[in-house]
């Protein structure tokens, strides 16, 4: 028996490679499929099946390409109503694989068609638990997610069957089968996830607020859906075209890996109206990039800011990326929906400035310099962190403009003020000002380092409270 977690840690995202006696089955596989393949070829092993916990909502699945490559079923729980062909399972039924076998837990409430595959051994004892986003490592899936494609299915009438299929399905599991789930700290599926990626399922009895025994479902209710923000924009994108289909991710590479001149480039740029994106470090682009095109660093959380920020999955994106790393960032985009890149400036800024086009650049400044310029009199910080970070901890007099809410929080900017934003590091900051630049603001300044730097200088006042607004 192999078990293999492949784990996404952009996404937060946990795929699975099960392999029995010569066959193999994927559990929630990215959309990339090729590593499976040649996987289960350095194996000789076949894929017989891909299994899917739910219609997803944060990523692309690559159900389809492995089924048209390899010939495997594709197998979701009940009332999964694809647009292509697929196993819509039934509770309980059983899915030879080798000498194991795995059974559908129907485990409805995170969405209505959400199962938990149960993995059990050559004499029925169950070992695994693949728990999709029903079950998290501290925590469970959020209830209200699926009413973005049914209406009728509310957040409270969710969550009351997200405690059945707890109560029903797994807590009456046995304590030393081990949960993978399908998401791990970091992903926006759930509030509270461990930073550990699998746990015995007695331990989560014992530490998961959600299974505590003697917890009601009214109580229940309250808590999974105290706290929840709003999900990011592209989720119910993502759904529809994990149920509806795609084009293959073999196309979508190929388009996006197309390389463009300068003098091509600016073309489709003004032809198209392609929105430039640059994937470099944020104190790269600072110092030097393409007028108007916006940052969202691959070394980050790239996917899910993408799919925050840019709205429509169908806008065509022409890249500014670290030469070598174009495939990379086509495929990341490509994870979430985003298959219409349309190409990459050839040889990078360094082409872009030799061929005598404009550069734009942003001011970065460090935390130190920071309390140097206050010395001259009263500073404007803005905190672009989520409002929770920002609600734990943040410098006194400073205004939380949370990137993850843009639009609101750009109301807050008086464009003929001077501002200087930081985030907890240094990526978020500069995402913001160039999405803000692109839009004619051009009196951000960013703080290098982020709120950690500021609080080393031990310059500045820190609360755990929200003040009132002092900053306009």
């Amino acid at each position: 028996m192999i078990i293999e977690q492949i784990y996404t840690g952009c996404l937060a995202q946990g795929a699975y490679y099960i392999e029995s006696n010569g066959e193999a089955a994927i559990i929630d596989p990215l959309r990339e499929v090729q590593p499976y393949i040649e996987k289960a070829a350095r194996n000789n092993a076949k894929i017989k099946y891909v299994f899917e916990t739910h219609f997803h909502a944060d990523f692309v699945s690559g159900h389809l390409d492995l089924k048209y490559k390899t010939g495997a079923a594709i197998v979701y729980g009940p009332n999964a109503a694809c647009q292509f062909d697929c196993v819509s399972a039934k509770d309980g039924q059983e899915f030879p694989l080798g000498n194991l076998t795995i059974k559908v837990l129907h485990t409805p409430g995170h969405t209505m068609e959400s199962s938990c595959f149960l993995l059990m051994d050559a004499n029925k004892k169950p070992k695994a638990l693949f728990s999709g986003d029903t079950l998290f490592i501290g925590d469970v899936g959020r209830p209200d997610l699926a009413q973005k494609v049914n209406s009728t299915l509310t957040p409270e009438k969710l969550a009351g069957y997200l405690f059945d299929s707890l109560r029903n399905k797994i807590v009456p599991l046995a304590d030393d089968i081990i949960v993978y789930p399908a998401h791990g700290a970091g992903s926006a599926c759930g509030k509270n996830m461990s930073k550990e990626t699998t746990d015995t399922l007695g331990h989560q009895k014992l530490t998961n607020y959600a299974l505590r025994e003697g917890l009601t479902k009214e109580v229940f209710v309250k808590e999974v859906l105290t706290g929840l923000v709003a999900p990011p924009s592209y989720f119910p994108l993502n759904v529809m075209m994990n149920i509806q289909g795609y084009e293959s991710i073999d196309k979508v590479l190929e388009r996006g890996q197309h390389a463009l001149s300068p003098q091509a480039f600016e073309a489709a740029a003004n032809e198209t109206g392609a929105l430039i994106l640059d994937t470099r470090d944020a104190q790269t682009f600072a110092k030097g990039f393409i007028p108007n095109s916006i940052f969202i660093g691959i070394d980050g959380n790239f996917a899910p800011w993408v799919g925050t920020l840019i709205p429509d999955i169908k806008q065509q994106i022409l890249l500014v990326a670290d030469e070598g790393r174009e495939q990379e960032v086509v495929t990341r985009l490509a994870r979430v929906g985003y298959d219409y890149c349309i190409g990459y400036l050839a040889g990078g800024l360094d082409a872009w400035k030799n061929a005598g086009f404009e550069v734009d650049s942003i001011k970065s400044i460090t935390a130190d310099e920071l309390v140097k310029e206050m010395a001259y009199g009263t500073v404007h910080i803005l905190d672009v962190r989520k409002k929770s970070e920002y609600d734990s901890e943040h410098i006194i007099h400073a205004e939380n403009a949370p990137l993850d809410f843009i639009n609101d929080s750009m109301l807050l900017i008086d464009k003929n003020k001077r501002y200087h934003l930081h985030c907890a590091g240094g990526y978020r900051s500069m995402i913001f000002i160039s999405i803000l630049k692109a839009r004619g603001y051009n009196n951000l300044i960013d703080v290098q380092g982020g709120f950690k730097a500021l609080k080393e200088t031990g310059q500045f006042n820190i609360s755990n409270y929200v003040c009132p607004s002092t900053l306009l």
